[in-house]
C-alpha cells in the first residue's frame, strides 16, 4: 500500500475542480445544443446526464451500505437523503478530503520515532484514505464512460455533421478526450496503491505509457465511430449495440462477483458491457493476454472495415476536408496506442519490477469487503 502523501491530497482537490468543470461544461453544452436548434443533441446530452449521476449514485449508495459498520447504521439515512439528491458524490469526495488531509498531513507529523501505536493509527490513517480515494477514481470511471466518452461521440459528430467550429466546442472536445484517459490511468493508481500487496504504478514513464495507450486508442476509435455515424447512423446504432452485447456476454460468462446482491451485480455486468464498447477493461484482476488481444484484433478489423465503408458506401463523406486527418487519426492512434500498450506491458508493468513474490499474507486489520471489491478489478 503507497503512502497517502500531500501530493495525493493535491490531486484530489484537482479531482473536485474537474468534476465541477465537466458537469459544467456539460451543462453548458445542453444549452447550447438547445439555443441553436440542436433539440436531439441537447435532449442526449441531458439523458446522458441523468442516465450517468443516477447510476453512479445506486453504486455509491450501495457501496456505503455494504462498507457501514454496525455502530454507525443510523448514518445511512442521511447518506441515502444525499444520494437521492444526486449529492453522492460531492459527500465522498467531502469524506475523502477529511480522511486525506489527516493521512497525509495530521497522522504524518504525528506519528514519529519508535511510536508503535502511532504508527498503527498512522497506518490505519492511509488505508481509509486510499480506499476512500480508490472508490472515488471507479465512480469517475463509470462517469466517463455513461456520459463523457457519448458526449465526446456526440459532439464530434455534430462538429463534423454541420462543419461549425467554435472555440469552445474544441475546447470541450480536447477537455473530454484527457479527462477520460486520465481516469482509466487514475483508477488503475488509486485501485493498486489501496492494496497492501501490489506494486504501485510509478509516476513518469510507466503512468505516461498508460496514459497514452489509452488516449490514443480512445481518439482512434472516437474517430472510427464518428466516420461509421457519418456514413449511416443506423449502421453506427447496430455495431454499438452488437458490441455492447457482445461484451455484456463475456463478463456474464466470467461469473464475475463484484457485487453483494444479484440485481447491482446484473446492472454492474450491464455498465461493464458498455466500457467494453469503448476501451478494454479487466473484470477479474486476472491476466487477460488472451482477452486482450482478440479484442484489440477485433478493434484492428472494424477501425479497417469502417474506412472501406466509407470510400464504398458514400464516397462524399472521403472528399469532406475532415477525412484526411480524421481517417489519419483513426489509424495512427489505434497503432501508436498499441505499441504504448506493448511497452507498458513488456517494460513498465509494475510486475516487471517485482523482485520478492507479492500477496503470500493478507495484511492485518484489513477490510474483507473492500478488499474483495477492489481485487475484482486490479490485475497481479
Amino acid at each position: 500500500m503507497m503512502l497517502f502523501t500531500k501530493w495525493n491530497f493535491v490531486m484530489l482537490v484537482i479531482g473536485i475542480i474537474t468534476y465541477l468543470i465537466d458537469f459544467a461544461a456539460d451543462f453548458c453544452m445542453a444549452v447550447k445544443y438547445f439555443y441553436d436548434g440542436h433539440y436531439i443533441g441537447g435532449a442526449i446530452t441531458v439523458a446522458f446526464m441523468l442516465l450517468s449521476t443516477i447510476i453512479v449514485q445506486i453504486f455509491s449508495y450501495t457501496w456505503f451500505k455494504d462498507d457501514c459498520e454496525n455502530d454507525k447504521l443510523e448514518v445511512l439515512s442521511w447518506v441515502l437523503l444525499a444520494h437521492i439528491f444526486q449529492a453522492g458524490i460531492f459527500t465522498r469526495y467531502w469524506l475523502a478530503l477529511k480522511y486525506g488531509y489527516r493521512a497525509a498531513v495530521y497522522q504524518q507529523s504525528r506519528a514519529t520515532g519508535s511510536d508503535d501505536n502511532a504508527k498503527d493509527i498512522q497506518m490505519s490513517q492511509q488505508k481509509v484514505a486510499n480506499d476512500a480515494v480508490a472508490d472515488l477514481s471507479m465512480l469517475r470511471l463509470f462517469d466517463s464512460f455513461l456520459d463523457s466518452t457519448p458526449q465526446l461521440i456526440l459532439q464530434l459528430y455534430i462538429l463534423m455533421e454541420h462543419g461549425k467550429m467554435n472555440l469552445f466546442q474544441n475546447a470541450s472536445i480536447v477537455i473530454l478526450f484527457c479527462s477520460i484517459s486520465w481516469s482509466t490511468v487514475h483508477y488503475q493508481m488509486s485501485l493498486r496503491n489501496s492494496l497492501s500487496d501490489k506494486l504501485a504504478i510509478r509516476v513518469g514513464c510507466p503512468m505516461f505509457m498508460y496514459l497514452f495507450y489509452k488516449l490514443f486508442t480512445l481518439t482512434s476509435w472516437a474517430m472510427s465511430v464518428v466516420l461509421l455515424g457519418l456514413v449511416n447512423a443506423y449502421c453506427l446504432l447496430a455495431l454499438l449495440i452488437l458490441l455492447w452485447i457482445l461484451g455484456t456476454s463475456w463478463t456474464w460468462n466470467q461469473n464475475t462477483e463484484f457485487c453483494h446482491s444479484k440485481g447491482m451485480e446484473y446492472l454492474y455486468r450491464v455498465l461493464v458491457g458498455v466500457i467494453l464498447v469503448f476501451t478494454f477493461f479487466n473484470i477479474k484482476g486476472q491476466r487477460t493476454k488472451i482477452p486482450m488481444l482478440v479484442y484489440y484484433l477485433g478493434r484492428v478489423f472494424v477501425t479497417v472495415s469502417i474506412l472501406c465503408l466509407c470510400w464504398y458506401l458514400k464516397p462524399l463523406v472521403t472528399q469532406q476536408v475532415y477525412f484526411p486527418l480524421v481517417s489519419i487519426s483513426a489509424v495512427l492512434g489505434l497503432g501508436l496506442g498499441l505499441i504504448c500498450l506493448i511497452f507498458y506491458y513488456g517494460v513498465f508493468h509494475p510486475s516487471m519490477h517485482c523482485t520478492v513474490k507479492r500477496g503470500v499474507d493478507a495484511t492485518d486489520g484489513q477490510t474483507r469487503e473492500k478488499s474483495s471489491r477492489i481485487r475484482n478489478f486490479v490485475m497481479p
